[in-house]
């Protein structure tokens, strides 16, 4: 994270604490990944508890 965020332009402990929850909400809930079956981890945590994937698959060019 340290190498991520920049905080040298925040003056408040408002603002610092505010970049740090934008970057860990993009981590846990944009961030793709392809280790986690091309989920972010919050939306991996809920297929591995549910079992259900929340992506659509598409089907294969030429199948029906």
């Amino acid at each position: 994270m340290k190498d991520e965020i920049d905080i040298s332009q925040c003056t408040t402990f408002e603002e610092i604490h505010q970049a740090i929850s934008d970057w860990t909400d993009y981590y846990n809930i944009e961030r793709y990944q392809w280790d986690l079956a091309r989920l972010a981890p919050r939306e991996y945590y809920k297929y591995l508890v549910t079992g259900e994937y929340p992506l659509t698959i598409p089907k294969a060019k030429g199948k029906n």
